[in-house]
This record gives C-alpha cells, structure tokens and sequence, in this order.
C-alpha cells in the first residue's frame, strides 16, 4: 500500500510517500481502506516533537472509509460498512494517511449511506473537542442532543476554526443560542453559515457589551481557542456555574484569570484534550456526534461554515503545513486520487 510515514520528528519535510505491505488486523481490530484522511493541529505538533517507532509512524487520527477486514473477535458483518475514524495515530503506529489502516473497531463509528468520506474525516478530533466544551459546565447536560441546550447560550471564541464550527453546529442542533466571534467580515460569514445566532467582530466590537446586550445573565457555556487573549472577556460574560472550556494553546502562553471575579459564579475553566479526556466523556461525544452526523445536522464545505482544502495522499507535506499555517477550514487528505 501507499503510505505516508515519517522516522523522526521534525518539519513536514520528514513526511515521506513509501510503499509498505497491506496492515492486518489483530485480534478486537478491522482494517479500513481509507478514503480521505483529517489533518488536526496535533497531527502536526506530533510531527514536530514526538520521536516515531523504529518502524516509523503514519500520521493523522481521523479519517474515514470502508472496512475490508476483521481480526478475531469482530463481527465480519462490519466488512463492507462505511466508517469514520477516530484516534488512529495516538500511541499507535497506524495514523489514517495511507491507502489502508488497523485500528481497534471500537475507534470506528458507522457513517452510514449517505454521509460523504469528507464529512466523516472532518469530525474526529474537532468535534469531540467541540461536545466535551459544550458538556463540563454543571449548569449544562454531558450529553447533547435536540433540545439538550434549549434556554442556554454558548460562546465560541473563534467561530471560523475547524472546533469552532463543530461547536457551533453541535450547540445549534441542541438548540442553543450560539454567540461566535471572529476577526473579519469573511469569517463572520463562515460562522453564521454554520448557524451562529450572533456573530461578533472582535476587532471592531465590544466583546463583552455585545454578549451582554445578548445574553444579559451570562453564557452558560464558552468555548475558547485563545485563553492567554480572552480571558479578561471570558471572565466577565459567564454566567453562574457555567465553565470556560480551553481547547487551544497559544505557543506556551499562560492564562491570568481574576479569581474573586470567578468565585461568585463558581465559574469552571476546563483544559480539554481529547486524548487524555475521561473515558466514559470521550464514549457519550463519539455517540452524539454521530447522533448529530445521522439527524443531518452536520456539514461540511464554505456554505456550512467550513470550507475544505484537499491534497492528494503525495502532498501530505503540504496539508500539514497548510494547517500549522492556520488554514480557515478543513484540511483534508484524499487517499484515493
């Protein structure tokens, strides 16, 4: 098979196109002929800072595809199903950018006939991301779903990105108010096609008096890209026993939060990772994301907020690159062209 590998860390030019045997699975896995491999920040800073196995390692954890074989212990009814992948590349050699990859079943969810291989690779990290921001506040559900969030109002700082748009949608589906900000009359295009109520131009508006004209008791819930920058705004719009869930790192940047401003409110700042996130957490996102992908309220391209940039498999250099330099959308690889 193609694969795209890499021996030691360092820039995307240690990204190499091999030709590697076809993977098979072991016992508790299936094997999924990629059709379109996700490109997450991660992906990159793993690149950058992880030293690979001495066999090298495939980047990319999402992906999506059609399993064409089972180890023991897997039902072979999943052969020939469409699937959409999550965490391949943590702690495993077998990440998505290659013609086929082994990954335990459990990390495969059904697509289903109608979802297309671009929008199953697009959900993955960013969506997770998005449902566990939406769920640690205690005044919110830890499950989303149609009316979960009806009466609450979330903030998404950031409302352009790739977790951005997943946690628009997420929030809109479960009927919430969605506030987003962005930095350009563009990406305020982007965020309303997603389905933002509100959108806020943080370079020309008020953050804080716009989301209080908006929601005068506070958010419930805010999802933030950029805490080093915004925690002075975050600090005075949330509500009481809503949380600040901090998705992003700035470079290494700390945050300073006022804390007899967030006592009152018994505020929560949330630092989420979806690798390392609880269990049973991780579990209830990957069954209401693809509750959401399943009900249809789930998109992707420019006229859902999310335009996609697609490289064939030979350019995963490019597309890794493409997101380390902030790329507004999806980056995606087509395994198949």
């Amino acid at each position: 098979m193609r694969a795209i590998s890499y021996r030691r860390s360092g820039g995307p030019d240690v990204l190499e196109l091999v030709d590697r045997p076809d993977p098979d699975p072991g016992p508790g896995e299936v094997r999924v002929r990629v059709a379109f491999s996700g490109v997450n920040p991660t992906d990159w800073k793993s690149r950058s800072n992880a030293e690979p196995g001495p066999d090298g390692q495939i980047p990319n954890q999402d992906g999506a595809g059609t399993i064409d074989a089972v180890g023991q212990g897997v039902d072979p009814v999943l052969v020939g199903e469409r699937v959409w992948i999550w965490e391949a590349a943590y702690q495993r050699p077998f990440g998505t950018a290659a013609e086929y990859t082994v990954v335990p079943a459990r990390q495969t969810v059904l697509l289903g006939a109608e979802p297309s291989f671009e929008l199953g690779a697009a959900l993955g990290i960013p969506f997770l991301t998005a449902h566990r921001c939406l769920t640690v506040a205690e005044s919110l559900p830890d499950r989303i779903g149609p009316g979960s969030l009806s009466g609450h109002t979330v903030l998404v700082q950031g409302g352009a990105g790739a977790v951005g748009n997943a946690a628009i949608q997420l929030a809109r589906w479960a009927d919430a108010t969605v506030v987003a900000t962005v930095s350009s009359p563009d990406k305020a295009q982007l965020a309303a096609a997603a389905g933002a109520d509100h959108v806020v131009d943080y370079r020309q508006q008020d953050v804080v008096a716009e989301v209080r004209r908006i929601a005068p008791k506070g958010v419930d819930a805010i999802v933030e890209v950029s805490a080093a920058v915004n925690s002075g705004i975050d600090a005075q719009v949330i509500a009481m026993h809503g949380a600040v869930a901090m998705y992003a790192d700035d470079g290494g940047a700390e945050v300073t939060i006022p804390v007899r401003l967030q006592m009152r409110p018994n505020a929560r700042w949330q630092f989420v990772l979806v690798y390392t996130e609880p269990a049973r957490a991780k579990a209830l996102a990957v069954e209401d994301v693809n509750a959401a992908v399943l009900d249809g309220a789930v998109r992707v391209g420019r006229e859902s907020g999310l335009p996609l940039h697609v490289f064939p498999l030979a350019q995963t250099a490019a597309a890794h690159q493409a997101v380390q330099d902030g790329a507004v959308g999806k980056v995606l690889v087509d395994v198949t062209a």
